[in-house]
């Protein structure tokens, strides 16, 4: 585990904009897991943890684009239809092991070698065989269908680059210049607690499916861990604790020893009854992230030990609105990734809204088709950060910047699905 600077999470008194706390993040954080190689077949999901570097060209010889017959261009009749004699025959893993002859045509399957010299290649549809003859037709171009050596990839070029996601198309890659196995990062251990008397788990049998007067059944805890565990993370459940700052404390220093970052949300604040601050101050350091977003207030970054601590807001929608937008980059830039920032998709409002310049702001929105066809974003009708089920109604988040004031139907704004920030 890589140990983290006293002053790793410091930020300044006043309101931060988005884009100032992200930047001081992918400044001040690096990976903190170990490195280990896997077998390619189950390296996808995991982040690469040192280039790929090709050891050979993809394709690794010229070859063909379609079923046909390989000629040279200049044999052909410019004016009228050609007549050649197929002399030679090359096939995918049996190529045909002689030069080609001028005058002479070569059938050719998709992916079989160019035989040397043989610079076109015509469809077989568009062809016409008599006999040991092929006729082709005039009006082909020099070099059709022919694919050249090294077209994909370059013998010696990095293919893959260090801290990239594997995904199906990367492991494709690594596969086509024989990679059998890949470094990669270890995966992040994370430990998720909840805490508060008031609250109860679910699952837990000894309530009786209830939850007692006063109580609330845990979501937030549900959700975090299935967000990190879409971002790749090795989630263990610390549970409920009390609102007891020993207990706490006493939970939280074998937990940040065994893993690499530890998250709650809610009960860390001012109030008498938020000891998660002081259990976390006794063992590490607290800093409040006084960002300036809405959802959301000043987010709670730190460590426990050498491990570091992540405080998200209690109420459901602010605590998966900041951990998309906050969280999700500190835990990237722990486990290794280099790209921390979800894309924006610009598309038009189907709705007004009243914003305060200054500040960030997330929206709740579904897409829709509108009158041309195309799509535009539907605000939820209620803004509330307690109404989790609007993130279940919703398809993403509209983003309106800083600098951005009120919006007018049919304006563009961007648009966050939440497919991208769910790894």
């Amino acid at each position: 585990m890589v140990q983290l600077k006293d002053d790793c999470f410091t930020a300044g008194d006043g309101l931060m904009p988005l884009a100032e706390g992200i930047a001081l993040l992918a400044d001040r954080l690096s990976p903190v897991t170990g490195i280990e190689t896997v077998a390619i077949r189950e390296a996808q999901g995991r982040v690469l943890a040192a280039d790929v570097v090709a050891g050979r060209d993809v394709p690794p010889h010229d070859n063909s684009a379609v079923d046909g017959f390989a000629v040279f261009f200049d044999d052909l009749d410019g004016g009228g239809e050609t007549r050649l004699r197929v002399t030679g025959r090359s096939a995918a893993g049996h190529p045909m092991g002689a030069p080609a002859r001028r005058r002479e045509a070569v059938r050719i399957f998709t992916g079989a070698p160019m035989p040397e010299g043989a610079d076109t290649v015509f469809m077989q549809e568009d062809c016409r065989i008599d006999g040991d003859h092929v006729i082709l037709p005039p009006g082909i171009k020099r070099g059709a269908n022919r694919r050249f050596k090294g077209e994909d990839v370059k013998k010696g070029s990095t293919i893959i680059k260090r801290g990239k996601l594997l995904r199906p198309q990367e492991v494709g890659l690594a596969a086509s210049v024989g990679c059998s196995e890949l470094t990669v990062y270890q995966r992040l251990g994370v430990a998720v607690f909840s805490t508060g008397d008031e609250v109860f788990d679910p699952t837990d049998g000894t309530t009786g499916g209830g939850a007692a007067e006063g109580g609330i059944f845990d979501a937030n805890r549900y959700t975090v861990m299935g967000l990190l565990e879409g971002l790749g993370c090795a989630v263990s459940d610390i549970g409920i604790l009390p609102d007891d700052e020993a207990a706490i404390g006493k939970a939280l220093a074998p937990a940040a020893a065994a893993h690499d970052l530890l998250v709650t949300s809610g009960g860390v604040s001012v109030g008498e009854e938020d000891h998660v601050k002081a259990a976390v101050e006794a063992l590490g350091q607290l800093h409040f992230w006084r960002l300036a977003i809405k959802p959301g207030r000043p987010i709670a970054l730190g460590r426990v030990g050498e491990t570091t601590f992540v405080g998200l807001p209690g109420n459901p929608v602010a605590a998966m609105v900041t951990f998309m937008r906050i969280a999700r980059p500190v835990v990237l830039l722990l486990s290794g990734r280099t790209d921390i920032e979800p894309p924006l998709y610009r598309l038009r409002a189907d709705f007004a809204h009243n914003k305060k310049i200054g500040r960030r702001e997330w929206l709740r929105a579904r897409l829709v088709r509108d009158g041309r066809g195309e799509l535009a974003a539907v605000k939820y009708p209620g803004g509330g950060s307690g109404i989790l089920s609007s993130m279940v109604e919703a398809d993403g988040l509209v983003e309106l910047g800083e600098e951005q004031g009120s919006v007018n139907k049919g304006e563009m704004v961007d648009f966050l699905p939440f497919s991208e920030v769910s790894s």
